[in-house]
């Protein structure tokens, strides 16, 4: 999650913070906080969902060789790539405990994977 958080800042940065102080210097406007934060959320989530479905793998996954998948192994849909994205923010934003959940879990899953009918996988083989 680390390694993610500091390619997300890149994301950001180019998505958010660059057009926004080019905004904000053009024409001295900045937006509201409801607004910046619902941008957030749908750059990080088309970034999420352009990776998980061209390959299952955001960079960060790839480094460390996972994947998600299907319950049955195969690429996740469109919609599930979306639900397993909206799950995880009260996932991780509730103190956790959708990341907590996955000590418990039978298969060491996390809570917004079962729910969106996903899993992580550690490839052993090169893809």
């Amino acid at each position: 999650m680390l390694y993610e958080s500091l390619l997300l800042l890149g994301v950001l940065a180019l998505t958010f913070m660059v057009p926004l102080l080019i905004l904000g210097v053009g024409t001295n406007y900045t937006p509201e906080g409801g607004f910046l934060w619902a941008y957030v959320f749908v750059v990080l989530g088309g970034y999420y969902l352009w990776y998980w479905r061209r390959g299952g793998q955001t960079l960060a996954m790839q480094t460390w060789k996972l994947r998600i998948v299907d319950l049955d192994g195969k690429p996740v849909t469109t919609g599930q790539a979306a639900l397993r994205y909206v799950l995880a923010w009260p996932s991780v934003c509730f103190l956790g405990v959708g990341l907590i959940w996955a000590l418990l879990d039978r298969d060491r899953q996390f809570l917004h994977d079962r729910l969106a009918g996903t899993r992580i996988v550690l490839l052993t083989t090169p893809q």
